[in-house]
Formats: structure tokens, sequence, C-alpha cells
């Protein structure tokens, strides 16, 4: 018999867990390194080192399985928001028609933290390593604006100063985003911006740029090496972040060993890689170990930028004026502009090289889905659920629908968890454009890939170098 007194599965505030999962020494095949580009050698730690906050640069290159969690940080998550809560979809089950525990639908809210995503999670820990570093502020880039919140609501935390390139798509589509950066005293400008010389190059040629996540890569990058007091801060992609994550996956696998169920299907939307990673990867863990051999796991991607399912595998710059590190990862290209959809969050060129890793492995699955149906599945969640879901959320909800509907078709029981990475009322546009029949679906074509994965500043890299 369902449980609806129990559908809300709660972690006290001491079990915020004590140590992060480094999934790097268990991954199928070796983790490529960061590549400089200036002589298409591995990056020396000192490179490394004036872009992030030193601890980070240590993270990333971590051998070791787990890293502790400093237990100020510790803290300052048991004050804010975590452990965050995981639901049992009781409502979102009765609207499919599903009855009984046959088919059980969960879903981590990541919504819960003070800027409504998953974002601080490395947002704080990343402010919090630049404090003991002695550092006056960072600088980054954001799509859809959940990562500038983040970082802007991290920096005051340590009374750091935080400067934020937001796609310009984003800035012109998403004001409160804008408004929340601005109320934790972020500084926000729409990119591409005269501030830069990556930004002028397309700013000049055309004021009203929709900008990409590699553009504003580009400036948060350039505007961050002005000075030895700030480094550049990234919400997304880097091992660090995905790492920093994994506090979502491990309070996840508490929660449901509460209540005696195990995941057969997990779920996230796929931008850079980070939502999705941060749940699945403790349980990649026990997939890996044989504890979880049937495990799917399914990163979901807009069909407008599918860098997994339609990119290739091969290096890759991770900004569009390349002035950062190279990376091997499933890309579009570093000169691809995406459709300006309102999940900006998933509008990045790249995919993180552990996820990328993984799916080249085929230890996990993605697949895409068209904007108007994944915004029609957040519409049926939040008239269910009572929570309006992100676009890049909503993805993850789609999906989850999808495979929901699978296993009745089938008559399977399964037991599917995604993460809800971030509510959706700074996106209100999107759901009234979807409403009034003016949203538009995009379908990116293959000669636009082919174009830019055929640029000849695509770096070519002789791995046998290294």
């Amino acid at each position: 018999m369902v449980d609806y007194f129990n559908s809300r599965i709660l972690l006290q505030p001491n079990e915020v867990p004590k140590e992060w999962i480094n999934i790097l020494p268990d991954l199928p095949s070796p983790m490529t390194p960061l590549i400089n580009p200036m002589d298409g050698k591995p990056a020396p730690p000192e490179m490394a080192c004036a872009i992030f906050p030193k601890e980070c640069v240590l993270q990333e290159v971590s051998q070791e399985p787990t890293i502790p969690i400093p237990n100020e940080l510790r803290e300052i998550f048991a004050r804010t928001y975590r452990p965050s809560p995981l639901h049992r979809a009781l409502g979102l089950e009765k609207d499919l028609g599903l009855e009984g525990d046959d088919i059980q639908i969960y879903y981590k809210n990541e919504s819960y933290s003070p800027t409504g995503s998953h974002k601080p999670n490395t947002a704080i820990t990343q402010a919090y390593y630049a404090k003991k570093e002695g550092l006056e502020g960072l600088v980054t880039e954001t799509g859809a604006g959940q990562w500038g919140s983040g970082l802007s609501y991290g920096c005051s935390l340590f009374g750091l100063k935080c400067m934020v390139y937001m796609v310009r798509a984003s800035f012109d589509q998403k004001p409160g985003r804008k408004i929340l950066m601005r109320s934790y005293d972020g500084e926000v400008h729409a990119s591409p911006s005269k501030l830069t010389e990556s930004g002028r190059a397309f700013y000049e040629k055309d004021p009203e740029h929709p900008g990409s996540l590699g553009i504003a890569i580009s400036e948060a990058l350039e505007h961050s090496m002005r000075s030895d007091k700030y480094r550049y801060a990234l919400g997304s992609v880097v091992n660090f972040v995905l790492l920093h994550q994994t506090i979502i996956g491990q309070e996840a696998k508490i929660q449901m060993e509460k209540v005696g169920v195990k995941p057969d299907i997990i779920i996230g939307g796929m931008g850079g890689g980070s939502n999705f990673a941060g749940l699945m990867l403790p349980f990649v863990r026990d997939k890996l170990d044989g504890k979880l051999p049937d495990l799917e796991i399914i990163g979901v991607e807009p069909r407008a930028c599918p860098s997994v399912c339609k990119g290739q595998y091969r290096w890759d710059f991770g900004d569009t004026s390349m002035k950062g590190p190279i990376v091997k990862m499933y890309t579009l290209g570093h000169t691809f502009i995406p459709s300006p959809i309102h999940a900006g969050g998933l509008r990045y060129h790249g995919m993180a090289p552990i996820v990328s890793i993984l799916y080249h492995n085929k230890i996990i699955n993605a697949v895409m889905h068209y904007q108007n149906e994944v915004i029609e599945s957040g519409l049926k969640f939040a008239k269910s659920e009572g929570i309006l879901p992100a676009p890049e959320t909503a993805h993850a909800v789609k999906e989850a629908v999808d495979q929901a509907l699978k296993a009745k078709e089938n008559h399977e029981k399964k037991v599917i968890l995604f993460n809800f990475s971030g509510h959706g009322y700074f996106d209100l546009l999107a759901y009234k454009e979807f409403m009034t029949g003016e949203l538009k679906d995009f379908d990116l074509p293959s000669q636009e890939i082919e174009k830019a994965l055929a640029s000849p500043e695509m770096p070519i890299i002789d791995e046998s170098r290294f």
C-alpha cells in the first residue's frame, strides 16, 4: 500500500555527507589531462592554478576515492539547505495512471536551495576555497542564470566580489535571474559584451548577438586573468565541479535505503553534466563494482544542442575564443552557436570529460527531446506535484514520464529516480510561450554540426606525447 505520509524522505542536518565521491580512480578508461592551447601538451599545475582556486586544481587531478568535505562547509550546508528532500512523485504517478508500487518515481529536490537549483553545492565550495586562498573575487559565465545566482550567493557568504557574464539570450529572457544575482551583490553583464576583447569581437558585428556559453566563458576567463587576486569559477564540465555535486547522489542513496528501494533507472538533464553527474556518480561506482549491474543511467539533452547524441568524442576548446585549456569530450565544436532555447543551461557545445568517458564506454545512455514536449512535461509535473520545473529540469521530467509509461506498457516493475535540478519560477516566459503557441522547436541540422567540427581551428592533439 502506498504510504502518503512518508512520501517525502528527509535527512537530519547532521546527516550531510562528510566526503565527496571521486569517480576518477573507478573510470573504465583513464581521465585525459587538460591541454595547454599554446603547445598542445598537458597543462602544468601553475597554469591551472592561475585560472582556478588552487584547492580546486588539486581536486581536479586527485586519485583518492573520496575527498573530505571541510567541516566549515558542512556547517554552512546544514544551516542553509542540505540535506535536500527526496520525494516520491505520487501525484505524477497518479496522473500517469500508475497504481500501487510496481512503478515508483522519485525525485531529488535540489530546488530547495537558496537560489533554487543544485548550483550552490559547488558555488559555495569554490567561494570557500577562494577565500581561504586570500582572493578578492571570482569571475564566471552563466547560461540561464542558475549558476550565476549560485556563485553570487556563494561569494556573498564569504565577502567576495562576483562578476557574471550572462549569455545574452538568457539575459533578455530571464530578468528575474539578474535581479537575484544583483541582490547578492553580483555584477551581471550580457555576453557578448564590450568589456572584453573576446566579447567585442562578436558584439561589434552584432550588438544583438544571442551569445553562447562558449563566448561567455571566453569573456570570464579573460576578465579573471586581469588580476592575480581573482580567479575563474566554473559551474559544470570540469572534474572538481562534478565532485562537489556528488553530495546529491550520496544523500539520495541514504534516503532510498530508508524506504527500502534501489533505483532501476536514474535520469538527469545534461548541459555540461554537473547535475546529472552529481546524482548518478555515487551509483556509477556501485554499477562498476557489480552492486547494481542492471542499473540504467540516462542523460537528457535538447535536440537544439545534443553534444553527446550528435557530437563527436574528440579534443576541443572549452571556450569560443580558445583562451582556456583543451579537453577531450563529446562536442559540437567550440564555434557552434546554439539556438536560443529557454533551457539556457543545456546550450553548451561540449560535455564533461567524466560523463563523456562513461558514455563512450557504454556505462550510461543519452536521449534528446524537443523544447515543446519538454515544457509540456514541466506543466504536467507542476499540476501533479506543485512545483514548476526549470526548462533544464523539465528535460529529466519528460524522460522520467516516458520511462514510466514504457514500463507500464511492458508490465515491468521499475523504480525511477531523477534529479529535480531546479525550479522554473524565473523561467515563466518559456511556459507563457508554450501556452500561447509561440514556443518553437529547434532540431540541430547535421550540416551545422559538420561545419563547426570541420573548422580549421579545431585542435589536433597527439596523445602519444603524454
